[in-house]
């Protein structure tokens, strides 16, 4: 059926063909949204005739809302396939020269397609900033970031201070300024701080 054929078809009822003009309101089928109806009575009396094509039309929109991707999420889109990036932190990497976030799909066919293939120096897949071979090379690049007030590089010190270093006060100061520049997964840190009493008066309701 035609997409014309469609409109029209949602123009009146699917039972007794009154159509939607003057005070008659037509309502969808709230199952699968194909057809519309001017009463209950109507919908009842077209239901044996309509049952198989709504829960096929139903179960497709079922998946269709199931499956779809989504728009954006907090965490932004991959600045280099433009997909939004996984909720999954595991499934995203953190460039440290330029601090974007891709997601590991563009970072694999960087890394294993496009370098090792080519024989190619590694390189950030964003910004093609050589990839730094060491701790301090990461480290000196991840500074640079914070100095440059980028609040994914300050977020990520944070997390560091208090994860790895149990340092609870250089964290809340990074975490700080970073929310302060918009970071929702900083404001998230400083949340958790509050609601343990870690480095901070213990304070559930921030």
């Amino acid at each position: 059926m035609s997409a014309d054929a469609e409109s029209d078809k949602m123009m009146y009822c699917a039972s007794c063909g009154t159509p939607e003009i003057d005070d008659v309101k037509l309502k969808d089928c709230s199952a699968c949204k194909s057809v519309r109806y001017c009463g209950v009575e109507c919908q009842k009396e077209h239901r044996p005739q309509h049952k198989r094509a709504c829960k096929k039309r139903a179960a497709e929109l079922r998946d269709e809302k199931l499956f779809k991707q989504p728009e954006s999420s907090h965490r932004g889109d991959c600045p280099i396939c433009f997909l939004p990036l996984p909720l999954d932190h595991q499934k995203s990497v953190l460039q440290p020269c330029c601090g974007k976030i891709s997601c590991i799909g563009c970072d694999y066919a960087n890394r294993l397609v496009r370098e090792r293939e080519a024989r190619l120096q590694q390189t950030c897949p964003f910004c093609r900033h050589p990839t730094p071979t060491t701790l301090e090379g990461y480290n000196k690049n991840e500074m640079k970031r914070v100095e440059k007030n980028d609040p994914v590089a300050m977020r990520q010190i944070g997390m560091k201070h208090y994860c790895r270093d149990g340092d609870y006060e250089r964290a809340f100061d990074y975490l700080t300024r970073a929310a302060e520049l918009g970071d929702a997964l900083a404001h998230n840190g400083l949340s958790i701080m509050y609601q343990k009493g870690e480095g901070v008066e213990k304070d559930e309701e921030k």
